[in-house]
């Protein structure tokens, strides 16, 4: 059984992008763990459609309520440690790293700066608006895992077998970084 992959770091990192790179590199299946996370608050009846939905009001009180009420993040968990555990998955999830025994675990790094560039120029939004966004996304999600599983999201790196500073690299360049990784560890 090929290991699954899981890539994880701050909101506007690059996770996507960096993702779906080593799942066409190593013809692994790719799966977002926020696109589950959205389809669930379609369930919910929030209008979750977008690549930027996160980064909208509505976005911004679905996680208010899953502040509230941990079984959104808990169902999410449960079905991507499952999908994990088949082996042959890319994953992008602010969670699984701490969470899951086995696999390959990146974490991409980067400045708020840098994260807010990538929200300014992904989601077409002012750099003052991505700023505030990723600050608060970054920063709420912070305190849900805490809460949830006692880990420190942004400060423990202690799980992850490579780190990568996105802040002055190209995509490519950190697909080509995390391929060399992968390829030694798969």
């Amino acid at each position: 059984m090929t290991k699954s992959i899981v890539i994880s770091g701050p909101p506007a990192v690059g996770k996507t992008t960096i993702a779906k790179g080593l799942a066409e590199e190593f013809n692994l299946t790719y799966i977002s763990g926020g696109d589950v996370l959205k389809e669930m608050a379609k369930e919910q009846g929030f209008n979750s459609d977008g690549d930027d939905w996160w980064d909208t009001n509505e976005g911004m009180e679905f996680l208010a309520q899953r502040e509230q009420n941990d079984k959104f993040d808990k169902t999410l968990d449960e079905k991507l440690i499952a999908l994990f555990n088949q082996g042959g998955m890319v994953i992008t999830s602010y969670t699984l790293p701490w969470i899951v025994k086995d696999g390959i675990k990146i974490w991409l790094d980067g400045s708020h700066e840098s994260s807010s560039k990538r929200m300014q120029t992904r989601d077409n939004m002012s750099s003052e608006k991505a700023y505030e966004v990723t600050k608060k996304r970054f920063n709420k999600n912070k305190a849900l895992y805490k809460k949830l599983y006692n880990f420190d999201f942004g400060d423990d790196k202690s799980v992850f077998d490579l780190t990568i500073n996105t802040d002055n690299l190209t995509a490519q360049q950190v697909i080509d970084v995390a391929k060399e990784t992968v390829r030694k560890l798969l």
